[in-house]
């Protein structure tokens, strides 16, 4: 663990440097959403400062860069392309509303709470990098073959939901095709299933098990607070009776086959 401290310092100096110069670009854009382009772009810059800082073994080091790398830059440019040339998400706004006058510094202590949970949930990638054993693991074989899976899930979700959006036609419905009719939120599904993956890839690294901590606090915030609750609640509002209709016949979360609405069947 004594390993991973220094990796730590240096990690978290230059996401605190990455995310003052974000606080004072939203500063002058007034779009402060720009920070989950940051914050999902700052997992492969960890990945890359502690390749950089450690002696470890290449194959396994190498693996690791590639699948934060793939993942973390996918998911970056997916939100930049959202974010950049659009209105300020409506939780932004709705912060900067709630905190006023202290909207600033308000924001700024936001950005740092995502710099802390950026570098806490990077331990599984210190843990696997420091890790000098000779050869891949099954952990690490089965993790990264899970991560595959979700990736492209997560993906395809993305690309879909996109889709549905280009179409005027879609406008005040909800997408409810491919994916998005098995799960009501089946990218934040896929995005819990790469953090299990790092998790389970870690297992195979000394102090590998303390990592739960990624998957389950990582489902905390997809399902309780800026996730699922939160985004369904702005759903209700904009799209009323349809979504709530969708909601009694679709999982939240996890892929399932349509329930039966026993309204609709009364």
């Amino acid at each position: 663990m004594s390993d991973i401290i220094p990796l730590f310092l240096i990690g978290g100096l230059a996401l605190l440097v990455l995310f003052t110069l974000t606080w004072l670009l939203q500063l002058q854009t007034k779009n402060a959403a720009i920070v989950d382009t940051i914050w999902s772009a700052s997992f492969p810059l960890l990945a890359i400062i502690y390749f950089i800082l450690v002696n470890g073994y290449l194959p396994r080091q190498l693996l690791l860069l590639a699948v934060v790398g793939v993942w973390g830059i996918r998911l970056a440019l997916h939100l930049y392309a959202r974010t950049v040339g659009h209105p300020e998400d409506v939780r932004y706004t709705a912060l900067r509303k709630e905190w006023g006058e202290k909207q600033n510094i308000l924001m700024l202590r936001f950005y740092y709470f995502q710099t802390i949970l950026a570098l806490v949930l990077s331990l599984p990638f210190a843990l696997i990098m420091v890790n000098t054993t000779p050869d891949l693991n099954y952990f690490e074989i089965a993790g990264a073959s899970l991560w595959l899976i979700a990736v492209v899930g997560e993906s395809t979700a993305d690309y879909q939901l996109n889709k549905f959006r280009e179409d005027p036609s879609n406008k005040g419905k909800v997408c409810d095709h491919g994916l998005w009719y098995y799960s009501r939120h089946p990218n934040y599904f896929f995005e819990w299933l790469i953090w299990v993956a790092f998790f389970i890839m870690s297992l195979g690294s000394a102090w590998g098990f303390i990592s739960i901590i990624c998957p389950v606090a990582m489902f905390y915030f997809l399902t309780k607070v800026t996730g699922i609750k939160y985004t369904e609640e702005q759903m209700v509002k904009s799209r009323g009776q349809i979504f709530i209709d969708y909601q009694r016949t679709t999982s939240a979360f996890v892929p399932m086959p349509k329930k039966v609405d026993s309204k609709q069947n009364k």
